[in-house]
This record gives structure tokens, sequence and C-alpha cells, in this order.
């Protein structure tokens, strides 16, 4: 799964979660199912969580560049595409957190990774759960080309129906739901959605260890198991 790892610290919820996922999670949860062999291009992105000062899990975002050719101005996790030189899913994902938004690798504790997203443009997303148990020793430092914003939100709100709208969608005859959610920082308003969202319930779901309050109803090309499997 890759090394750099933080030296192991912190509260005892963070240790027991830490205990939960490496005795819960397959050492293949990572592998690209055979189904999508097509997907060729390959991202990893983090989810880096600490605690907040009331204890509950948070988790950083940042809102991309508007100066951006792509999803300019949206709300996504740090990541991007790999490159020749990372050695794993791992290594991009923090390689790009640090040129995003200046966090450093040896800061976060990396602990599991979760089934890949396939998109239908043809990107196959790895999500990264790393913990940063030091938050005061992380001074965001933002490249302004890549993102224009940082902030963080609880895990929590990715299971809860407060602040969430759902819309309907349709994708090669297989009817699914994007969900959005709206979070305020100050003055400034933020929307949550698509596969973004998607990867937040799905860290919410595994790290607060119970479902969402409301249909998720994810599209089978973003994989992992939905009610439809259940």
């Amino acid at each position: 799964m890759g090394s750099n790892r933080a030296e192991v610290r912190g509260s005892q919820r963070l240790q027991a979660l830490i205990h939960h996922l490496h005795s819960s999670i397959p050492s293949d949860s990572n592998e690209p199912n055979s189904k999508f062999t097509v997907w060729k291009k390959r991202a990893a992105v983090l989810i880096c969580v600490f605690e907040g000062a009331d204890g509950n899990l948070r988790v950083f975002l940042t809102q991309r560049a508007s100066s951006l050719s792509t999803h300019s101005g949206e709300v996504a996790l740090p990541g991007g595409k790999r490159e020749e030189g990372d050695a794993d899913d791992v290594q991009t994902a923090l390689r790009e957190a640090k040129e995003e938004i200046g966090l450093d690798p040896s800061l976060v504790s990396v602990i599991t990774l979760l089934p890949p997203f396939h998109t239908k443009y043809g990107v196959t997303i790895i999500p990264v759960v790393g913990v940063l148990f030091d938050k005061d020793a992380f001074s965001p430092v933002l490249n302004s080309a890549e993102v224009e914003a940082i902030f963080d939100v609880p895990l929590e709100m990715f299971l809860k129906n407060d602040n969430r709208r759902a819309e309907e969608r349709e994708w090669m005859g297989e009817k699914h739901l994007v969900h959005y959610f709206d979070y305020e920082d100050g003055n400034k308003k933020y929307v949550i959605w698509a596969i973004t969202a998607a990867i937040l319930i799905r860290s919410a779901t595994l790290l607060l260890q119970r479902p969402p309050a409301f249909l998720e109803q994810r599209p089978k090309i973003w994989g992992g198991m939905t009610e439809n499997d259940i």
C-alpha cells in the first residue's frame, strides 16, 4: 500500500479507528475491477482526516482555481493524475497534496486505500485515506495555479440529510443519484457534489462505521457495493 507513515500517535479514538481499518479491510481492496480494464488513466486523491476541536473527524477540501480548463471552481479532494515517477497510488496522492496545498507527506499517516472509482472519462480514481495527527504542524501553502481555497468540513455531514439534495441521472441505461452537499465557511459557500461527494460518502461510511441516512444509489461505474447489491 505504500510507506510514508507518520509517527503513530494521537487520541485513543484515532488509534481505535486505525486498528479497525487495518483489521477489517482486505489487502487487495484497491485492485481495479476486471470489468473496468479499459480504464487506462489513473489518478489518486487524498482523504486527509483529522480531529477537530470538538473531537469529531474533519476532512480537507479544496476549491479548484477558476483558471483551470476542466472542473474550474469546483470543490475537490487534493489529488491528481499518476505520473511516471510515482511508485504507487499513495505517492501520487501525497505528491499532489504537497504540490496543491503544501501538505508535508511526513505529517500524514496513510491507513488504507478505498476501492477505485471509474469515471465516464476513462479515468480510474483511487481514494487514499490518511490521518493528520498534528494539525497545528500543517500551514497550508496554496498553488494558485491549481487551488483557489482550502477549507475543512465535518466528515459526518456526508451521512446526514442536512444541507443535502440529489438529482436523478441516467448513464448507459442505468439510473443513479448525484448528491449535492452545501457548506458555508465564514462568508463563503461551497457545493460538494458528484464523484467527490460519492467518495466522501463512502469514506464517512467506512470511518464512522455506519451507513448514510439517505438512499445513495451510486452508479455501478463508480464501484463498490450499492443498495442493489445488498
